[in-house]
């Protein structure tokens, strides 16, 4: 009992510590709006020689998507139906631009009607009752035009005896549009366009037990993480912004005050570009991380699988070459030494030499499983003999499967299962039962990939 009480415990203190110290406890006052990461990028931007009159008339959810909702339909939107108003703000902060309003220009209109009607009911000239209004040299057009749910979803859990815990996420992705149109020409001078993601994560982890008769012990704890929405939108708004700005300047459509701030803003664009055209829409950067060429040792655990019983776990040691023909494929010559047998009837030296090819399957992360098969020749010879060249020898065919993680200075632990089959039943020098005799192998070692890293490849080509 004592024992399943202090785990509880340690699940509060360890894994639930930071869900548990930022639960709501009570209502919170109003407060100013946050700042997002996009407004200081704003923020930054070089000051422009004069700034430019834009309109806004609409700038709104042209996606017509509605909430998710487990409990049936939903008429709440998915995203904000408020646009046009972050979008007014954004131009406001960037600096770059004066807002006018014509969202709601119908009520400005009326207000303006009202003010010279009141200067001709008291005397006054109407002509001089209120200023010409402002007109735009821009209009800004444009909406949030898609908002995709669940492109990537996923989750882990592990429960033993009523006692475990889960863990699941989800992404979305909204993205908008913005284009700017001369109100001269009716010209669309340029258009961008943004995204932004949405994660949300959920985590829960509960004990129940019986302690004793009739005693039953029941914990759970969890929280979930869900990223506002308005936020997103707000980022992806204010960054089209950003853009929008940016381009124009390399365009010769608008000028900053300052020319040569406005190059250095520029450049640093131009290398944001970059990385953005090696990045896929799930926000990874093909890169490869391997050398061609690569030299490693593993040290594991044979298994002998044959007409013996009571086979039992034997040391083994891997050496291996590879040599990398594309992002996916490589070929190389793996050599092994190490034993197999059983507790009492078998006991046997084995090695083998070689040639494997090896399909790593997400050759752009560092982390990656991978496949490989091999053609080669299997030498055994018993125990109490030394080994040699001169041993029994059998062709083998071999399979296995594992993951490579990267590590730093060129270098990767690896972990793989291989399957070793021979062409004959003469393993354990018994030739018995239908299917010849053949051996698991579990091994675990270093890497390490020599000569000069690839450079990031902007469009990588499949494998097949």
């Amino acid at each position: 009992m004592r024992h399943i009480l202090l785990l509880a415990w340690v699940m509060l203190g360890t894994w639930g510590c930071g869900a548990w110290l930022k639960q709501p406890m009570r209502p919170t006052q109003a407060r100013i709006g946050e700042l997002t990461t996009t407004y200081y990028l704003l923020k930054s931007l070089p000051k422009p020689a004069e700034p430019i009159i834009a309109a806004v008339y609409k700038f709104q959810d042209q996606t017509g998507q509605y909430k998710l909702s487990e409990n049936g339909g939903s008429f709440s939107t998915a995203v904000t139906q408020g646009g046009t108003t972050i979008l007014m703000k954004a131009l406001e902060e960037s600096g770059w631009f004066v807002p006018i309003e014509r969202e709601n220009i119908g009520n400005l209109l009326n207000e303006r009607k009202l003010i010279r009607s009141s200067h001709i009911q008291y005397g006054g000239d109407p002509n001089k009752a209120v200023p010409p209004l402002l007109f735009a040299g821009v209009i800004l057009e444009g909406g949030i035009v898609s908002y995709d749910a669940n492109i990537i979803t996923g989750g882990a859990g592990l429960r033993y005896f009523g006692t475990g815990g889960s863990g699941q996420y989800r992404q979305d992705r909204v993205t908008v549009y913005l284009r700017a149109v001369s109100t001269n020409t009716g010209k669309v001078l340029k258009t961008v366009y943004t995204s932004r993601t949405l994660l949300t994560q959920a985590v829960d982890m509960g004990l129940f037990r019986f302690v004793s008769f009739k005693r039953l012990l029941e914990f759970e704890t969890g929280y979930t993480y869900t990223e506002p929405s308005e936020l997103a939108v707000t980022e992806a708004i204010e960054k089209a912004v950003q853009v929008l700005i940016l381009e124009g300047l390399a365009d010769g459509l608008w000028s900053a005050a300052d020319p040569q701030a406005a190059e250095q803003a520029l450049k640093a664009y131009y290398e944001e570009k970059a990385r953005m055209a090696a990045t896929d829409w799930l926000q990874h950067r093909p890169q490869q991380w391997r050398s061609a060429s690569a030299i490693g040792m593993a040290f594991g655990a044979t298994l002998y699988q044959g007409d013996y019983p009571n086979a039992t776990l034997m040391p083994a040691v891997d050496l291996e070459y590879q040599r990398r023909l594309s992002n996916w494929w490589s070929l190389g010559a793996r050599f092994g030494l190490g034993a197999l047998g059983t507790y009492d009837y078998f006991r046997s030296k084995a090695s083998y030499a070689e040639i494997a090819a090896t399909y790593t399957v997400l050759p752009f992360d560092k982390a990656t499983p991978w496949l490989r098969t091999g053609l080669g020749v299997l030498f055994t010879e018993d125990e109490e003999g030394a080994f040699s060249l001169s041993a029994k020898y059998q062709l083998s065919w071999s399979v296995a499967a594992g993951i490579e993680i990267m590590t730093p200075q060129q270098t990767a632990l690896s972990v793989g299962l291989a399957f070793h089959y021979p062409f004959d039943d003469m393993l354990d020098n018994l030739e018995s039962g239908r299917y010849n005799d053949y051996y698991y192998q579990l091994s675990a070692g270093l890497r390490v990939y020599v000569g000069k890293r690839p450079q990031a490849e902007q469009q990588p080509q499949r494998a097949f």
